[in-house]
């Protein structure tokens, strides 16, 4: 904490970590639901209207979504530079194939409805290809950043579990957005995908919590000293009350009237927010683990005063205009209509 006390007066990169730490997280859960229902896109051959409804469940938001990955980047890069050039030139290749998997959802996404009757199922299996490659190359971009981009063999296989757990993160939130967005079979389908998604991203947090304070003895110093502990482990508490609270409400979903069915997709997105918070608290002021802190990495205090500005009136609008489309577009997704 040494660092904080010195730099207690530039205040300037707080404010930009904190702005790019609610960009990932909205990005993570809002892109998220959407990467998660691609990844549970069923490839049956009598599926072809819930892989329609699944679809239009995402349709109006799911491009939008990816905004908070660009502003996170962008802030990333003009904020701290330096730090940038680091990340990336670590993550370069998994960057360029999760790029490869965006690029895979978006032109699947349109030729699915322009493409003949028999060569759609290849167009959805195309999106949920992308959808996972997406996943997989995050899940595992986020463990080498954990493991300070330690290319060890321990290092490599704990990134393969955070590359799986990611994926069934997403796959959770996916699924509890469609017992919120469908009905009838398709909702009582997604209530079992939220199921088994929850269970097999519990195991994938304890174990990233359980491996992470092992081979980061700072971020074990700052979970356990007493009596800060107290108070900080209070994060996976609620964090494990949340999956074993939605495994018991989604036991009893669907119920009649359609109750309670946006319950388990909002437990989701505090589990998120949960979890998000222990990464921030493990690793703040680092921006590289090990190697860099925000203060190294800021840019000038002058380009960070008048970056702000820029910020202070980009945010807000993409806020707006994200709540607005969510707005109208609330209510149980419909049949799948292309214009």
């Amino acid at each position: 904490m040494n660092e904080v006390i010195n730099h207690s007066g530039d205040w300037l990169p707080v404010v930009f970590i904190a702005l790019m730490g609610v960009a990932v997280l909205a990005y993570a859960i809002l892109d998220g639901y959407d990467l998660g229902v691609g990844i549970l896109l069923p490839m049956g051959d009598d599926d072809e209207l819930q892989r329609d409804t699944m679809i239009a469940s995402i349709g109006p938001f799911w491009d939008a979504n990816e905004t908070w990955l660009v502003l996170a980047i962008g802030l990333l890069l003009i904020a701290f530079p330096a730090a940038h050039s680091l990340i990336l030139m670590h993550l370069y290749i998994p960057v360029a194939i999760m790029l490869i998997g965006l690029i895979m959802r978006g032109v699947a996404f349109d030729f699915r409805a322009k493409a003949a009757v028999d060569h759609k199922l290849a167009w959805d299996r195309t999106f949920k290809i992308g959808s996972l490659l997406t996943t997989l190359t995050q899940g595992y971009m986020l463990g080498q950043y954990v493991m300070g981009f330690d290319q060890s063999l321990p290092s490599l296989l704990f990134c393969a579990v955070s590359a799986l757990g990611v994926t069934a993160a997403y796959s959770y939130i996916g699924a509890a957005w469609l017992v919120l967005k469908t009905e009838e079979k398709l909702q009582t389908r997604a209530v079992r995908w939220t199921q088994r998604a929850g269970r097999a991203s519990l195991v994938g947090v304890i174990a990233v919590c359980a491996i992470n304070p092992l081979v980061n003895p700072g971020v074990f110093d700052r979970w356990f000293t007493f009596p800060l502990v107290m108070f900080v482990l209070l994060i996976p508490a609620l964090c494990f009350l949340g999956f074993v609270f939605n495994d018991i409400l989604l036991a009893r979903l669907p119920k009649a009237d359609d109750r309670h069915s946006a319950v388990p997709f909002a437990i989701v997105v505090g589990i998120f927010t949960l979890c998000f918070s222990g990464i921030g608290f493990s690793f703040f002021p680092e921006i590289v683990p090990g190697q860099m802190n925000i203060w190294e990495a800021a840019s000038a205090r002058e380009s960070l005063q008048f970056i702000l500005v820029g910020a202070v009136i980009v945010i807000p609008v993409i806020l707006l205009y994200t709540a607005f489309s969510y707005r109208v577009f609330r209510g149980k997704a419909t049949e799948l209509h292309y214009h």
